[in-house]
């Protein structure tokens, strides 16, 4: 079969970095991904920088990429009462008022850099990045638009506190890993998810993938970060996507058309792609 050929369902790729490819790389990656059936991506961002090469890309691929805005929690937390954050937050105001079609994210909790902080003996503070979260939460509330969320296991919890506070009700907690009650309770607040290629090979998240509800879940690569397994050694793209409606298809034992079409209308209706 023609690679090339566009599949009888759509594609959306609902996380990827597009500005963390090399700048020579960027479009060529997204005519690509547009010959192999990619209907859409959401391209998250890392700061203001990234904010504003993703608002480029969407200008320039208007149909094909939605931005996300945000910034990512792995880094330093920027002070929650101090010109940097106010300066993003109100750029991103700016682009609502606008008339920009656009998502708040990548944002959340900092669990690997905690993690990897705390197992040198050293303390961490996480106040400043539960503060700037919560801005992140309440700008998602004040312009009604979806959140893309970086918020594993334990942090959940707090990510969801704080949806549940604002009454957030358009949240995307993207490759995520969690225990079964914090699962439990993203269930309950019709939280999407988005699973990566990892689902062919990692149990916990094939375990994830057999039991989600259907109706909440999506596919994502979070390129260009790279996989193992079957796609050791690849480039990161959007078409890798396909792979992870197979892979999902035969766990919970539906055709690949159905399963398809059913994670495009999840991302078209969270993100309200026309």
């Amino acid at each position: 079969m023609d690679k090339h050929k566009p599949q009888p369902y759509p594609l959306y790729d609902a996380h990827i970095h597009l500005d963390s490819y090399p700048a020579e790389r960027r479009d060529s990656l997204l005519a690509e991904a547009a010959a192999d059936g990619i209907a859409g991506v959401v391209a998250v961002s890392m700061d203001l920088v990234s904010c504003e090469e993703n608002r480029r890309l969407a200008a320039r691929y208007p149909r094909l990429v939605l931005p996300a805005y945000g910034r990512h929690p792995e880094q330093p937390a920027l002070d929650p009462d101090g010109p940097e954050l106010a300066r993003l937050c109100d750029w991103i105001r700016a682009r609502a008022a606008s008339g920009e079609s656009f998502a708040i994210g990548e944002v959340g909790l900092p669990y690997y850099l905690r993690a990897e902080t705390e197992g040198k003996g050293e303390p961490f503070d996480e106040t400043p990045y539960l503060l700037q979260l919560e801005r992140f939460v309440a700008l998602a509330a004040e312009l009604d638009r979806p959140i893309v969320l970086h918020a594993v296991y334990e942090d959940a919890d707090k990510a969801l506190d704080l949806l549940e506070r604002y009454r957030i009700r358009r949240a995307h907690f993207h490759w995520f890993k969690g225990a079964a009650p914090a699962v439990e309770r993203m269930i309950r607040n019709g939280c999407f998810v988005s699973f990566t290629p990892d689902v062919l090979y990692e149990p916990d998240i094939r375990e994830l993938a057999s039991a989600y509800p259907l109706e909440l879940m999506m596919a994502e690569t979070d390129g260009p970060w790279p996989f193992e397994g079957p796609l050791a050694g690849r480039e990161t793209v959007p078409s890798m996507t396909r792979n992870v409606v197979r892979e999902i298809a035969l766990l919970r034992g539906l055709g690949e058309q159905e399963l398809g079409r059913k994670l495009a209308e999840n991302t078209r209706r969270l993100y309200r792609w026309l």
